[in-house]
């Protein structure tokens, strides 16, 4: 029978790719007319709860960046809080209550994590914006790892699941706990035999993968293509049903024989109690940011897929995502 995190998780919504802007929303008044007739917004701040150089970093710097080449945003300002998976972003999200001029990028990891850290700061309690990507996740080992293949590495990890430790680059409960859980039981090995290593963001991760303190790694392949262009390291499968265009050589899990897929995702929240008019003005800037000929181009440079879902559709889609996750968590034992 076919394995899949959306078989898993059984009740996520259905991706929807229509985009729910804002039409006519008010920018904050210090802001200026921008070229195109829209408003070009100033002050605002993108937190990013895990080290840089992961994928929720990527994200947000992406984000910026586009935004401030389409004029829709001038000097974005990215910022790290990393710590406990996310949650102490998550903390410092809920704890600036009616700051419209903040935001977190985020994802399926921050909603593991605020559940097996018994998080105080819940994402139900902040302002959902959009959700922006999907990304397929990937087994990834270091250049000079004896694992020359995704079947190479099973065999072994079927032998002694405990000497082989997998990391991951998000808490338990997050997307780089819940993909190599999900693997080893598609593969027959028990997951509470299953020797996982948590590090905060892909950030952490890739030294451990580097160094080969981890025999390999299970995390968002789009947060190792600088290192697999400079053949630092090697991926040895993604979770995708399709082979990634950016990593044409490297085969699916499905067609290695294994039956599991796996999709993750990212998106921006903002503070509890915003003005309606920062809602609108976020949700106008994301949704003119989706269209942009800019974002789409990196979109497809990075191999990500377009999850465009805004304002109270995210909203609705993220309660879901709380309520199927905390479930699933409690039938673990980890929440």
């Amino acid at each position: 029978m076919r394995t899949s995190i959306t078989t898993w998780l059984g009740a996520l919504a259905v991706v929807s790719m229509f985009a729910v802007g804002a039409c006519g929303a008010t920018a904050p008044k210090e802001a200026a007319r921008a070229e195109g007739g829209g408003q070009l917004l100033t002050g605002l701040r993108i937190m990013v709860p895990n080290t840089p150089g992961g994928g929720y970093d990527t994200t947000a710097r992406t984000v910026a960046k586009v935004m401030d080449d389409v004029k829709i945003a001038s000097g974005v300002q990215v910022f790290n809080l990393p710590g406990a998976g996310g949650t102490v972003g998550l903390q410092r999200t809920v704890n600036e209550a009616g700051n419209g001029k903040l935001a977190m990028q985020m994802g399926l990891g921050v909603v593991g994590a605020s559940h097996t850290s018994k998080s105080k700061a819940t994402l139900t309690q902040t302002t959902p914006l959009a959700r922006l990507i999907e990304e397929a996740g990937a087994i990834v080992v270091s250049k000079d790892s004896p694992y020359k293949s995704i079947n190479d590495l099973v065999t072994a990890w079927r032998k002694n699941p405990k000497k082989i430790t997998v990391g991951g680059g998000s808490s338990p409960g997050g997307p780089d706990h819940l993909l190599p859980m999900q693997l080893a039981k598609t593969v027959g090995i028990d997951p509470r035999e299953v020797n996982f290593v948590s590090y905060d963001g892909g950030g952490e991760l890739l030294p451990a993968i580097l160094g080969n303190k981890v025999a390999f790694g299970a995390s968002g392949y789009g947060e190792f293509l600088d290192q697999v262009e400079a053949g630092q390291v090697r991926v040895l499968a993604v979770t995708s049903d399709e082979p990634i265009g950016v990593l044409k050589a490297v085969p699916t899990l499905k067609s290695a024989g294994i039956d599991f897929t796996f999709t993750n995702w990212r998106g921006i929240v903002a503070p509890p109690g915003i003005a309606e008019t920062d809602k609108r003005a976020w949700i106008e800037a994301l949704t003119r940011l989706h269209d942009s000929e800019q974002w789409k181009a990196e979109l497809a440079r990075r191999g990500w897929s377009d999850a465009f879902l805004a304002g109270d559709r995210f909203g609705a889609y993220l309660a879901d995502q709380d309520k199927v996750v905390a479930e699933i968590l409690n039938q673990l034992g980890l929440a």
